[in-house]
């Protein structure tokens, strides 16, 4: 049976359109292995260590893996694109797509020709390519009885039938979906070889092939070809790769809101250092210990449990999310501190953003904040982080209030691209812990290839987008929902 063809689904197998939820649930299986000694008579210690000495290889052999430069486009502004996205290949022969970079979600999944209601232009001023399994020869449907079906979803698919594929519904924040099947087709990527150098490289990922789209990803507004989630599950591509033995699982992103593009390497960066703080363990997101705020020279004065962490508290990374968002009274409590410094501004609501005029630097106008994580790690976040102009001296803030976006996250601190933009941020998903530093992501990054043990240096990429956005058309992209709020000085 040809497997690149979708078959007809019966209606009988809407079931099987299980979620991932993006941003508040998430579906686990666990699993229970027996174990015996493989070794039991003494008489045998030589093998017992030419075992050993084959482990040791194979440990090894599993760290000896290589850097991926991955292009990056846009720039994390509301008035801008308000998203970052990747340039990947699929398929052979092989395709450009362009996908969003998405730390808060799984799955890579893109639009397929199939597609019901997936926008065909955008206004990013990229050219949009619908993923088309039959033209590519080593793509394949994924079957609900395949093991990474079974897997994804914690164990096997009630009613499955052999060879009927293996669907997928990714729900997102805003209220948008993708619903699909699962395909494994070849991912060209560029494997860093040297400096300022790359050699093209393909490996065999599972990904989403979307098929029904719907909220804003519908929408031709900062529309791209699908999403890249860089999340931990063994469905992402970064594990995949992991688990094939061409990366470790670690990567970094370097985001530029002054040139747009930036910086993004799966691998070991080795310069700059970053100072890092724990993930907090089995958490389905990039969720860290926040410790305390500092606005200026003054901490704020909040209650500890407003920094718990648990289901749907915390504080999470993520960068498929364009701007801050705190709990309600985290968030009255940093406004009421931010503003005092200028206690004559008129405020107004403009699409949703608290906004205001101001006619100098808003360096100098206003205080720097210092978020608090465990083992000391510092996240500086400067007024030109937080504050962004639509022109003419009119000012907004990204920072926004949990509390009115959704009633799950309502306890919820989410840090976007808003104060991870200008930093490197890297992700070292081995020892479970993030960190970064201030830096220049229009410069480069130095990675180390295991295999060879060299240092590489690493450029920042800017993908080709479109020009700023006029903030009063300005339509909500992909996880960031704008709603009208009040604010109480």
């Amino acid at each position: 049976m040809d497997r690149r063809w979708p078959p007809h689904w019966p209606p009988h197998f809407l079931f099987l359109l299980l979620s991932f939820i993006s941003f508040f649930d998430l579906g686990s299986g666990t699993g229970v292995f027996r174990v015996q000694r493989k070794y039991t008579d003494r008489t045998h210690i030589a093998d017992l260590r030419a075992h050993d000495v084959l482990r040791h290889g194979r440990f090894l052999s599993s760290v000896a893996a290589g850097a991926i430069d991955i292009p990056l486009g846009g720039i994390g502004i509301p008035t801008e694109t308000g998203l970052y996205y990747a340039e990947i290949g699929i398929g052979t022969p092989s395709k450009s797509y362009y996908v969003q970079v998405d730390t808060g979600s799984d799955i890579l999944w893109l639009n397929c020709i199939t597609c019901k209601h997936c926008p065909t232009k955008s206004d990013l001023g990229i050219k949009l390519t619908l993923y088309d399994l039959n033209s590519s020869s080593s793509g394949n449907i994924v079957s609900c009885d395949e093991s990474f079906c079974s897997s994804t979803y914690g164990g096997e698919i009630p009613g499955c039938i052999h060879d009927a594929p293996c669907q997928y519904t990714v729900l997102y924040g805003d209220g948008s979906s993708t619903t699909g099947y699962f395909v494994t087709d070849n991912l060209q990527y560029n494997h860093v070889s040297g400096n300022h150098q790359t050699k093209i490289a393909t490996a065999s990922v599972t990904f989403g092939c979307g098929d029904q789209q719907s909220g804003d990803l519908g929408s031709s507004a900062e529309a791209v070809d699908g999403i890249l989630g860089f999340g931990q599950s063994n469905s992402s591509m970064l594990s995949q790769l992991a688990s094939a033995g061409k990366v470790r699982k670690m990567f970094s992103h370097c985001l530029d809101t002054k040139n747009g593009g930036g910086i993004f390497a799966i691998g070991h960066v080795v310069q700059p250092k970053v100072k890092t703080t724990p993930l907090v363990p089995d958490m389905p997101h990039y969720n860290i210990i926040l410790k305390s705020i500092q606005v200026g020279g003054a901490f704020l004065n909040l209650p500890t449990d407003i920094f718990e962490t648990g289901d749907n508290k915390g504080t999470i990374l993520d960068s498929g999310t364009t701007l801050a968002y705190l709990p309600e009274l985290a968030f009255k409590t940093l406004m009421n501190a931010i503003f005092s410094y200028q206690p004559g501004l008129s405020f107004h609501t403009t699409q949703g953003f608290l906004c205001f005029e101001f006619s100098g630097r808003v360096d100098d106008g206003f205080p720097k904040i210092i978020f608090h994580f465990e083992d000391s790690v510092e996240l500086p976040i400067y007024p030109h982080d937080y504050l962004f102009t639509t022109g003419n001296d009119y000012w907004c803030t990204g920072f926004q209030n949990s509390a009115l976006q959704s009633k799950e996250g309502k306890d919820m601190i989410l840090l976007g691209d808003m104060v991870l933009s200008n930093k490197l941020v890297v992700y070292d998903l081995e020892n479970q812990v993030v960190g970064w530093t201030d830096y220049n992501c229009s410069s480069s990054i130095k990675v180390q290839d295991d295999i060879s043990t060299a240092l590489y240096t690493v450029d920042a990429h800017n993908l080709s987008f479109a020009g700023r956005l006029e903030i009063e058309g300005f339509i909500p992209f992909l996880m960031a929902t704008y709603l009208l709020f009040n604010f109480f000085l």
